[in-house]
């Protein structure tokens, strides 16, 4: 309240001021005009046969009209500059005063005007009777040559820029838009020629291109009083229109015609002609004399017809006191009217604002009195209403800070799960994603979320989908579990799928939860189990044996081999098969020895190109049909690996890539450190038949082989080597052709650095 007290009396203080300053202007113009009277009964050259003293007189009432009406406009405008910076301000009531006022001035604006062009048009007529036009239509002759002067340099700019183009195209000959120095030469000597005989200022000749070609200018000026030629100008006359135009400079005006110039009497314009006539000060002043002369006259009729002026200048007052008064009275009204809504729209405004302390301070039996004590009263039911609000605003707030917890809570609880998350609203949208999932399904949150789960799966996995919650509806269950195989780009997931419906307190569907486990590395070090217990059973039941087996041939051979005399090849042939069949059943029991019972690896120092290099000569002097390119990186640190095991991993998939090349190929072997992931890379690709997608996911299973004569034990026993390394090994196609296997091992911290 007090606030809204401070700014009324700031703004009466602000009236204050500016009646004040009104008030000098007032001072300051009467002031003015008397010195103007003295000046002009003194200074005045003008014969009249009125005495003196009447002269006096006549000025006196003259300018103490013009006073008047200087102060009557002044008001006038100040009214309307007031409210037309009112309502472009918005100020409550202006539109309502802008309304009341026009509508004062309208009744009482009409009538007066009427009145005072009748009034004007009587006295108009009855003086201007009393004097001829004689000599107002000789000076106004004399005018119109000296306007006539311009039109006519205009018309010899626009002739001489056609003569100097006529000279350019059938003078000189030219048949083309290029110009030679000897051509240019006697163009710039006949414009010399040309503007020293016309008296011309300047002759510019430009290019089609717009260039300036020539600029040839008198001697008595200086080059920077004419300015260039603007551009936009001459693009318009290089295509085909010709110009004239007057420019005022500080020092004169210049005068210019510009006229394109064609080829031959064609339509291709090859340049453009401006010749310019310069106009100091000191010739202008000259046409400027007889304008001021005229103008002197005008003047001067004025002044002979003081009586018309004081008629005219009373009736204007009179008519401007009208329009004051009307005005006046219709800001009086609208004040009357305005400043209590004001009063209420500043309330209303504050309000808006959040201040519901507000209270209005109105003194009135009428209507709008009403309108101030209902909006009190509202005020007032607003300000209980908001603490309660308030109150709400805390616990919601408080409430919304827990939920928001609750939320970032769960979101680290997803973030961090092994398990894959996803979730689908009751529309079928995918609206969660959590890490695990995003990298057991390959799949990328930005693409899928919001998506309808139909158009993310395939065909395939979608049907799985379906048929799980058809499943899980018949049995009128909330969840049920699944386990499925999930083909990916290049590799197959074991998955167990735990799918969940979710419902609200009351009941209501609100959607699903798919809980995603990894099995495939579970089932694999299951078979991996089986297979060596396995094998170890085997290899123990099967060795015993075989030693008894070989040497009892070997003894037949020995003993009987020369007592066959017609059938002792065939004897030689039975006892040799049973030798080598035992000696193939040894190694495949060796295989499931060293499967079964792996040794543990045992890492020291070892660098790691060189038993890449060994394992790659093994092949190279054995293999002259196959190409082995090594492609070893110098940056590769000591690393801790078991050099006998890592050297037989390699040796085994170097075997696979020379066993799957029929022919000629290429083998490559390249070692490269990733420093970002700390890992060391090795690669051996071959240009053999590769490897069948549906084979990748099984190739370092136990007994699994896809050579006629393999055991199946040889990728697995090499899988088993990288892992006792804490390293990957995994199988891609080659470009264009053939298989690439990849190693990588970590690279400790120290040696990486």
């Amino acid at each position: 309240m007090n606030k809204s007290n401070n700014i009324i009396k700031i703004k009466e203080d602000e009236d204050i001021k500016r009646r004040k300053r009104e008030r000098y202007v007032i001072f300051a113009v009467i002031c003015l005009m008397t010195v103007l009277t003295y000046a002009e009964v003194h200074i005045s050259n003008i014969n009249t046969r009125l005495p003196f003293a009447n002269n006096i007189l006549i000025f006196s009432l003259i300018n103490i009209q013009i006073i008047f009406l200087i102060l009557l406009v002044f008001l006038v405008m100040r009214n309307f500059v007031k409210l037309a910076f009112e309502r472009r301000s918005k100020v409550m009531g202006s539109k309502l005063s802008t309304k009341l006022i026009a509508a004062f001035l309208f009744l009482s604006i009409v009538p007066t005007l009427l009145l005072f062009f009748i009034a004007i048009g009587f006295i108009n007529k009855s003086i201007e009777s009393w004097f001829g036009i004689a000599i107002e239509n000789s000076l106004h002759g004399s005018l119109e040559i000296a306007q006539g002067y311009y039109n006519n340099t205009s018309e010899q700019a626009v002739y001489f820029a056609r003569q100097i183009g006529v000279k350019m195209n059938n003078g000189l000959s030219v048949t083309s838009a290029e110009w030679s120095d000897e051509t240019m030469a006697t163009l710039r000597e006949y414009i010399e020629q040309k503007r020293a005989e016309n008296n011309i200022s300047a002759v510019d000749v430009y290019s089609s291109s717009g260039e300036r070609l020539i600029y040839s200018i008198a001697s008595s000026i200086n080059t920077t009083l004419l300015p260039d030629i603007e551009k936009n100008l001459l693009m318009d006359v290089l295509n085909g229109r010709q110009t004239s135009f007057v420019q005022t400079l500080d020092t004169g005006d210049i005068i210019r015609g510009i006229v394109p110039v064609y080829l031959n009497n064609s339509n291709n314009v090859i340049g453009a002609v401006a010749v310019t006539f310069y106009m100091p000060n000191h010739v202008l002043s000259r046409i400027k004399d007889i304008s001021s002369t005229f103008e002197s006259y005008k003047q001067l009729k004025v002044l002979k017809q003081p009586v018309k002026a004081i008629y005219f200048t009373t009736l204007l007052i009179v008519t401007l006191v009208i329009v004051v008064l009307s005005m006046w009275i219709g800001y009086y009204l609208a004040k009357q009217i305005t400043i209590p809504i004001q009063k209420l729209a500043e309330a209303t405004n504050a309000v808006a604002v959040g201040n519901l302390n507000y209270k209005i301070d109105v003194e009135s039996r009428d209507e709008i009195g009403l309108l101030v004590k209902s909006f009190n009263k509202m005020i007032e039911d607003l300000n209980i209403s908001q603490s309660k609000v308030e109150e709400a605003n805390l616990d919601l707030k408080k409430t919304n800070i827990e939920l928001e917890q609750r939320r970032k809570y769960m979101e680290i609880v997803l973030g961090n799960v092994a398990a894959g998350v996803i979730s689908i609203d009751k529309s079928g949208r995918i609206s969660t994603i959590n890490k695990a999932a995003q990298d057991l399904l390959a799949i990328n949150t930005a693409n899928v979320i919001g998506k309808n789960y139909k158009e993310v799966l395939r065909s395939k996995d979608e049907e799985i989908l379906k048929d799980m919650i058809r499943q899980m509806n018949d049995l009128g269950t909330g969840t049920i579990e699944r386990q499925i195989k999930i083909d990916l780009n290049d590799k197959t997931l074991i998955v167990l799928v735990n799918l969940t419906m979710l419902k609200d307190d009351d009941g209501k569907y609100i959607g699903m939860v798919a809980v995603f486990d990894d099995l495939s590395q579970i089932l694999k070090t299951q078979r991996m189990t089986a297979w060596k217990e396995v094998a170890q059973r085997i290899a123990h039941e099967i060795k015993n044996p075989l030693t008894p087996i070989q040497l009892s041939a070997q003894r037949l051979r020995k003993k009987y081999g020369d007592r066959f005399a017609g059938d002792g090849r065939i004897f030689d042939e039975c006892t040799g098969t049973i030798i080598h069949q035992v000696e193939e059943l040894k190694t495949l029991v060796n295989e499931f020895s060293n499967f079964a019972r792996m040794p543990a690896a045992n890492p020291t120092s070892n660098n790691i190109n060189q038993i890449v290099s060994e394992a790659a000569a093994l092949y190279r002097t054995g293999n002259k049909h196959i190409e082995f390119r090594e492609i070893i990186s110098e940056n590769i640190p000591v690393m801790e690996i078991d050099r006998d095991q890592m050297k037989r991993a390699l040796i085994n998939i170097m075997d696979n890539a020379v066993a799957a090349i029929e022919g000629e190929g290429t083998i490559s072997v390249e070692t490269k450190i990733d420093r970002l992931f700390k890992m060391v890379r090795i690669e051996v690709a071959d240009t053999g038949c590769g490897i069948p997608a549906e084979d990748k996911a099984k190739l370092f299973e136990p007994y699994f082989s896809t050579k006629k004569t393999g055991t199946g034990l040889g990728l697995a026993i090499v899988n088993n080597i990288i892992a006792d390394h804490n390293g990957f090994i995994r199988v891609k196609d080659n470009i264009p052709k053939g298989t690439r296997f990849i190693i990588e091992l970590p690279v400790k911290n120290d040696a990486s650095a």
